[in-house]
């Protein structure tokens, strides 16, 4: 019999502004109980700000926000929960350990303050050591261990409490690349571990697409597109969503509808979209896995000049990199390495349709070529 799991995070029209400035301009979203929700974007977009409205470490200048239909925050302030009364914990960028207490005393700290009893504490010390594999390391100082083993430590304090909300700020930039990867690994098995709904903040849209259930990506403040990982990447609503999304991302130009085609760098590459006229300025999207550098001679698809830059490989696949005229950078995606120098003359060639069509604003228009 399947689960069924209530909403569990609610944003109703949130927002902060600082002084003339909004730095969350009215977000809303709704995820359900034990979610893996991230809010990805680049900097400046509002997703830390959002994250410290949750946590309680700022107070919303509008719209609310409710854990498990229990509203916390408004932005009237007729309703805030202290942060300590939202059952949530907060694991920050830097690790924040007490250098003067072992890792044993670091955990039990805040389970002290809540007065768990003595017995307690020490059953509940030992079961997130145990979860975190970080026993061996209970009677060192943070001084004494590496930068990972810190960040491990710092997850056991917060979940230690057993909060029904986990909150990250960029838990793994501190670390080298490695390292990320494993601990993202380690994350996902302690987010299932705690039956936590979880909010993970961001810019790194590797972590986002590896990690989430939902994600909330955020532009200027607001939410550009909120769904599932495949659904940012197989079906973006906007051209900032397909240039965002994907390793690497899907390329998207400016063209214009000329003589019923789409003209592209002075090329017709498709028929106009259906409700277009000539003069119409549209972006068009081809994933990297859709355009060529190689075909035959007698291939009729249209071609773009363009001049080699660089490849590298990612899985058992090579994105070239190569750049148009303008100086626009376009990832082709091929099966072998490309027998060319940075500067050597290339031919982008084109399918026959685009991947995706957007309007000038960046919208997607759907159904262009139905």
């Amino acid at each position: 019999m399947e689960e069924h799991l209530t909403s569990s995070l609610r944003l109703d029209n949130l927002r902060k502004d600082f002084q003339a400035t909004a730095a969350v301009d009215g977000i809303s979203l709704e995820v359900p109980e034990r979610a893996f929700l991230v809010l990805l974007g680049p900097s400046g977009c509002g997703k830390t700000t959002t994250l410290r409205m949750l946590a309680g470490l700022e107070n919303p200048t509008g719209g609310e926000i409710s854990f498990g239909g229990r509203t916390i925050a408004t932005g009237d302030g007729a309703v805030l929960v202290p942060p300590a009364k939202r059952e949530a914990g907060l694991v920050f960028q830097s690790y924040a350990l007490w250098p003067h207490k072992t890792v044993r005393e670091n955990i039990a700290w805040p389970l002290t303050v809540a007065k768990w009893s003595r017995d307690r504490i020490r059953e509940r010390v030992a079961e997130v050591l145990d979860l975190l594999a970080i026993t061996e390391l209970a009677d060192r100082y943070p001084g004494e261990i590496s930068g990972g083993q810190q960040q491990r430590v710092a997850i056991a304090r917060t979940i230690a409490p057993e909060p029904k909300f986990l909150f990250f700020d960029e838990p793994l930039s501190n670390l080298d690349a490695k390292l990320r990867v494993d601990t993202r690994g380690e994350l996902m098995r302690i987010h299932r571990a705690t039956r936590a709904t979880s909010v993970y903040v961001t810019h790194d849209q590797v972590e986002a697409m590896t990690m989430a259930t939902h994600i909330a990506l955020l532009r200027d403040g607001r939410i550009e597109q909120f769904g599932t990982p495949q659904e940012l990447l197989t079906d973006p609503a906007t051209a900032f969503t397909a240039t965002f999304i994907g390793t690497p991302p899907a390329n998207v130009f400016p063209a214009v509808v000329e003589n019923r085609c789409v003209s592209l760098f002075g090329v017709l590459c498709a028929p106009a979209p259906e409700g277009t006229v000539d003069g119409d300025e549209l972006q068009i999207m081809y994933r990297p896995g859709s355009l060529s550098l190689t075909g035959s001679d007698h291939d009729p698809r249209p071609v773009i000049p363009a001049v080699f830059a660089d490849q590298v490989p990612m899985a058992d696949r090579w994105v070239v990199g190569v750049d148009l005229v303008d100086g626009t950078r376009v990832s082709v995606t091929v099966d072998e390495p490309v027998d060319h120098r940075p500067g050597d003359p290339v031919q982008i060639r084109l399918p026959e349709l685009p991947d995706a069509c957007f309007d000038a604003a960046g919208d997607r228009m759907r159904g262009a070529w139905s």
